[in-house]
């Protein structure tokens, strides 16, 4: 199955320590006829994954917050301010 990532989101996460790391949110998308050579259409598969600006996976708990299973990070959405 062809996959490709849409960004849907960035957004800043602090880790304990108070240091800011910025997250993407990206849906996964597949190909809706891979035997058609015509126009490729992508579907949204309703899969989301995050990642850290390093590339490194994130997983996201009930709560929302975030953990790096390489890094051990764990990380709390940043609230924006207008």
């Amino acid at each position: 199955m062809d996959i490709k990532l849409h960004r849907l989101e960035s957004f800043s996460a602090q880790d304990a320590q108070g240091r800011a790391h910025k997250v993407y949110g990206y849906e996964l998308l597949a190909r809706a006829y891979p035997w058609l050579d015509a126009a490729v259409q992508w579907e949204p598969t309703g899969v989301v994954e995050y990642k850290l600006a390093t590339g490194e996976h994130l997983d996201m708990g009930r709560d929302g917050t975030l953990h790096g299973a390489q890094s051990g990070l764990h990380l709390h959405r940043t609230p924006v301010t207008h």
